[in-house]
């Protein structure tokens, strides 16, 4: 019997781009293309139920970053907001993707506003859910974290712990993510985990890419997301402890083309896997009216 990741690798596919090779999966489909970001430590197997919610109906294309899933990172690769937004770009490029419907979670909402800030003529519709915004990055609940791996904590030494038992090495780095963690398979876990923490030198490139990325780099966004008319949808888990509702606020009051926030009753960060299907009629909703 095929495993769901084998079912979901049916649709991957490789393609060199400027910034490097890039993996992603693309089930086809109608109309214009949905383009989805990951952030940090997923890779695009986060969004296998939203894309199942929407077979059929648009041509899904999941992209890994740099370092994640099965898109390998070079050694000098660019880690920043502004080169993952680059690593985007060249992979609408190397797609030939002249527009298309983006959606984004976590640190590729970040990359995402990056991204619409220096190439707008790329979208038609702007969809983020809980992600970093303006001065919340990282979040308080992350940053003791983030300052001991810029002050040089080893994490390849820490890295180990989360492979000995897979069910505790998926509630230590997910649970918080999720209502309930069990919604994520151990099987689906490990493959999000593996490519950044599963040798000390995928270890060692994670903690560079965490390094790399500045608060400093979102706010320069700011002035283009301003002025970025672009429709966008905000769509919120409420129940976040990293990315709390009052972002979402902020990011409908900052951008001229939101309009609202759909609010995901008690939906945490990783919602888009844990609730896909409410995700997806938002994201109908948003697209229907923007044809």
């Amino acid at each position: 019997m095929i495993s769901e990741l084998e079912r979901l690798d049916q649709h991957r596919r490789q393609v060199r781009t400027a910034s490097g090779p890039a993996s992603y999966m693309d089930t086809g489909g109608p109309g214009r293309p949905v383009l989805f970001v990951h952030g940090v430590g997923t890779s695009s197997y986060l969004w296998r139920n939203v894309i199942a919610e929407l077979d059929g109906q648009r041509r899904c294309i999941a992209l890994d970053l740099p370092l994640h899933g099965h898109t390998a990172a070079g050694p000098g690769q660019d880690f920043s907001l502004p080169g993952l937004a680059r690593f985007v770009e060249d992979g609408c490029a190397a797609l030939q993707l002249p527009e298309v419907d983006l959606v984004a979670n976590d640190t590729g909402g970040a990359v995402s506003q990056v991204f619409a800030a220096r190439y707008p003529g790329r979208l038609h519709t702007l969809a983020l859910t809980n992600c970093e915004a303006h001065t919340n990055m990282p979040p308080p609940a992350l940053r003791a974290g983030d300052l001991l791996m810029r002050t040089g904590l080893p994490l390849w030494r820490l890295a180990g712990r989360l492979f000995g038992d897979p069910v505790r090495g998926r509630q230590r780095f997910f649970g918080s993510g999720y209502q309930d963690v069990s919604h994520l398979p151990l099987a689906v876990s490990r493959a999000m985990l593996d490519p950044v923490l599963g040798t000390p030198a995928r270890a060692r490139q994670f903690q560079r890419l965490m390094v790399a990325l500045r608060r400093r780099d979102l706010l320069a966004a700011e002035p283009a997301l301003r002025r970025l008319a672009v429709p966008t949808a905000i769509v919120w888990g409420t129940g976040d402890r990293f990315f709390g509702r009052k972002w979402a606020y902020w990011l409908r009051d900052t951008i001229p083309g939101a309009t609202a926030v759909i609010e995901i009753e008690d939906g945490r960060l990783f919602f888009p896997d844990e609730r896909a299907a409410e995700l997806a009629a938002a994201l109908r909703r948003h697209w229907d009216a923007h044809r």
